[in-house]
């Protein structure tokens, strides 16, 4: 049935349809006389040139409709899997961000609902015995090699996640045009719903008489019917036949239409059995600081066009009680909320914190569930019968109406930016949504970023401070080592090790004595950051990126971070055959084993992206801190953010270095909001905190400032450092990035790109063209890359340039691609 236009209304007889592809216009088709017009929202399948396509109502098209127009083959819903606010938004987002309004309405559904097909691959007969015989790259023959052991055919997304390869698009590509495996478009299967078989009273029989007329000489039945009286009047069938009861003997109870059997849906919970459904909270009183911001905060909302509010709370400072009374008062007027944090890590202790307010009130929603799990979540949520959203970045997009509040706990994170299309950062995105809803924005943070910072300044965002640790805690005391000293040391002979310090081994040492927890970062993992040979200085490199290779010691592998590609630890130098090979540089994997060998008996976890890829492993290695059955918990930036153990006590920084020098305006604020961060995990409850940070450039201001927990200092000194030459919050930017598997293709269309722009950049909001040149990262994923940046002060300028060169520019050649990203974090 489809979600048609009321009776009796003159619809049109088209509608615009967005579909999810790199193509920035809308389709119109033809409505068939049988089928009611679907109203904007609704999916509905269209052929597309050849094939047919998932997409989305729009808009309604023109009448009459053209000659020849093609017209929908189906319509997919009863009601529109895009509301209208959800669609509102991502129309304000395809506009901004300069992104297809389709691919902007995939990113904020399930994957079951906007995922267009689903691409298989599949081996053609004949292949298989000539595969030796053909001259084929290393992986190549790999993806050939897992098809013919799997069987096929086979999704190409499973296929990715098993061969752990990153993209392996262009081998599908060149595999295809030589005949020697077939690619397949398989229309997507319908959303997931998890049922169960049940077996339900039809009619219950009070009357001894009529009971012993239709059950008496049928014992089975007659035990059988009174056993599901005494469980309520049902039971899944699989329970009835485990308790005896014959699938006959359910049977003669249904023609006696005694019993029906039916499938009742089971609601997928995905944290049921990870500890989310907590006891109850104990009621917490608002401190006088947390009262006066939750104040503003009220305050805020019922204001007409209520402003954004920048909650700036040191680490520690109760900033998570704020937001449940706010959620408290916001359901109270029978509203809704959602919630971001900034790592899926942090989303089974927040789901955990809120459940045992709101109980389930309360859906989880991240990219780490199951399709299933999400999709459940989202119906839950969009039904009414949940109220509340907790998430990552995607939970923005949760379909609640009558919004009345959004919390972006830790804004300043990086990981709020979409990487791929649509570019649009959560954060910003947020603000715009609570507008457009009426609801509050709170934007939460120990150490903000700047232009949230200056938002405040200029009073656009209304500031609302948490200057204290609750229950009197103190923040920690920080202590600087020098690793110039202890390399000049070791240098002249000594045995001081450059990973652990002794002040660092010292204090460990004393926290494991006192049955305290340690937290140490090091913001790299694997076990050293480059293999290079000592005769010849050559490093092994990535085929695909401009990256050196990462070593790790458990799997014995080169690995690229950045597209996955890897190889085999070497015996010898690729160019010279030397053995004398140097493992350089420092990672998570190495601190491991040091601080294993330095402390035996202390209980060890490593936190990084290799020891967190299964669905729970965040949970399980974080409820084991919790529980204190681990001593030192060692990790990259995942375990500097939200996490609130009281027994951590110390914090060690193993080096503070890691990202400052990085070619990239937002390396010194990084670098402090990290060390901020991390810091703030020491001495959280009664017991004093303490943090060593190993650095070897102490008197940077960056460093300084997290010395002395001061983020006013810091964020005078860098918005001091970002006026000359400009860059946000000053100004308004843009990343162009023109990118070709081959480099003079990549170079040559960033060169004509500038040339074209160029001249339709006047006006009064005049933008600056700074470029091109080759990107920081100049090949990533084969492919290399040229870059050039549009600067203003004016949003609207910005808009007009991007606009211009994503619709009016053609890049040269058959394989390069231009992409734009409004607002970067990142310039690599």
């Amino acid at each position: 049935m489809a979600a048609a236009a009321p009776p009796g209304a003159s619809a049109p007889a088209t509608v615009e349809v967005a579909l999810p592809l790199p193509i920035p216009t809308t389709f119109t088709y033809a409505v068939p006389a049988r089928v009611g017009v679907p109203r904007p929202g609704t999916r509905v399948l269209v052929p597309f040139r050849r094939e047919e396509r998932i997409g989305w109502v729009v808009a309604p098209g023109n009448d009459p409709p053209p000659a020849g127009l093609r017209p929908l083959l189906a319509v997919l819903d009863d009601e529109p899997t895009a509301p209208e606010e959800i669609l509102r938004l991502c129309r304000w987002m395809a506009d901004y961000y300069l992104a297809p309004l389709g691919v902007t309405l995939r990113s904020a559904l399930p994957a079951v609902l906007s995922d267009v097909a689903r691409d298989s691959l599949s081996l053609p007969s004949g292949v298989e015995g000539a595969r030796a015989a053909l001259d084929l790259s290393a992986r190549e023959r790999r993806l050939l090699d897992a098809l013919a052991e799997a069987g096929s055919p086979r999704a190409v997304r499973t296929l990715r996640r098993a061969l752990a390869m990153g993209s392996i698009w262009p081998e599908v590509r060149a595999l295809a045009a030589r005949g020697l495996l077939q690619h397949e478009t398989v229309p997507p299967a319908p959303p997931p719903v998890l049922t169960r078989r049940v077996v339900r009273l039809a009619r219950w029989l009070g009357d001894i008489a009529e009971r012993e007329a239709l059950l008496g000489r049928a014992r089975r039945q007659r035990d059988a019917y009174a056993w599901l009286e005494a469980a309520g009047g049902s039971a899944e069938l699989a329970t009835v036949i485990e308790e005896g009861f014959g699938r006959s003997v359910v049977a003669g109870l249904e023609e006696k239409g005694l019993v029906e059997v039916a499938d009742d849906e089971v609601l997928r919970d995905p944290f049921r059995d990870h500890g989310s459904a907590a006891a109850p909270a104990p009621d917490l009183v608002p401190t006088p600081a947390q009262r006066a911001a939750l104040d503003v905060i009220l305050a805020t909302l019922d204001e007409a066009a209520p402003r954004p509010v920048l909650l700036h709370g040191i680490t520690g400072s109760g900033k998570t009680l704020v937001y449940v009374e706010l959620l408290r008062r916001v359901l109270e007027r029978g509203r809704t909320a959602i919630v971001l944090v900034p790592e899926i890590s942090l989303t089974p202790q927040t789901v955990t914190r809120f459940r045992a307010h709101f109980g389930d009130l309360v859906a989880v929603l991240h990219s780490g569930l199951s399709e299933g799990e999400r999709y459940d979540q989202w119906r839950q949520l969009r039904s009414g019968a949940k109220r509340i959203a907790v998430g990552a970045r995607s939970a923005l997009f949760a379909p609640l109406p009558d919004l009345g509040a959004i919390v972006v706990d830790e804004e300043h994170d990086g990981s709020y930016k979409q990487s791929e299309a649509p570019r649009y950062h959560a954060r910003d995105l947020a603000v715009v949504r609570a507008a457009m809803a009426g609801a509050v924005c709170v934007l939460g943070s120990a150490t903000p970023a700047l232009e949230s910072w200056t938002n405040a300044e200029r009073g656009k965002f209304v500031l609302a401070s948490l200057p204290e640790r609750v229950g009197g805690g103190r923040l920690p005391e920080v202590r600087v080592v020098d690793l110039r000293e202890l390399r000049k040391a070791r240098a002249e002979g000594g045995d001081q090790s450059t990973v652990l310090s002794a002040p660092l081994v010292a204090a460990v040492h004393e926290r494991l004595r006192r049955r305290e927890q340690v937290i140490l970062l090091l913001n790299r993992r694997g076990y050293a950051s480059f293999v290079q040979c000592r005769e010849c200085g050559d490093v092994r490199r990535c085929l695909h990126c401009s990256v050196s290779l990462t070593f790790h010691r458990v799997s014995g592998r080169l690995l690229c971070h950045h597209c996955r590609y890897e190889e085999p630890a070497p015996e010898r130098c690729a160019r010279c055959g030397s053995r004398d090979l140097s493992w350089r540089g420092l990672g998570t994997e190495q601190v491991e084993r040091v601080v294993a060998e330095t402390f035996p008996e202390a209980r060890l976890a490593r936190m990084d992206v290799d020891t967190t890829s299964g669905k729970w492993a965040h949970h399980e290695i974080l409820g084991r801190v919790e529980r204190g059955e681990v001593d030192v918990l060692m990790g990259t930036q995942m375990i500097a953010k939200g996490l609130d153990f009281p027994r951590v006590t110390l914090v060690g920084v193993v080096n503070a270095d890691v990202g400052i020098h990085l070619p990239d305006f937002r390396a010194s604020e990084r670098t402090f909001q990290l060390l901020a961060q991390v810091a703030g995990r020491a001495g959280r409850s009664v017991l004093a905190g303490e943090v060593i940070v190993q650095t070897s450039l102490p008197e940077h201001y960056a460093i300084q400032a997290a010395l002395r927990h001061d983020y006013a200092g810091f964020a005078a000194r860098e918005l001091a450092e970002r006026r000359n030459p400009a860059y946000p919050p000053w100004v308004r930017l843009a990343n162009v990035v023109l990118s070709s598997p081959d480099p003079e293709a990549a170079a040559a269309a960033a060169e004509k790109a500038v040339a074209w722009l160029r001249p339709r950049l006047s006006g009064a909001d005049a933008v600056e063209l700074v470029g091109p040149a080759p990107a920081p990262i100049e090949r990533l994923h084969g492919r290399w890359r040229w870059h050039f940046l549009l600067r203003t002060r004016s949003a609207a300028a910005l808009t007009i340039a991007c606009r211009a060169l994503v619709e009016g520019f053609d890049p040269p050649g058959a394989d390069v691609r231009l992409a734009l990203d409004r607002d970067p974090v990142a310039l690599l």
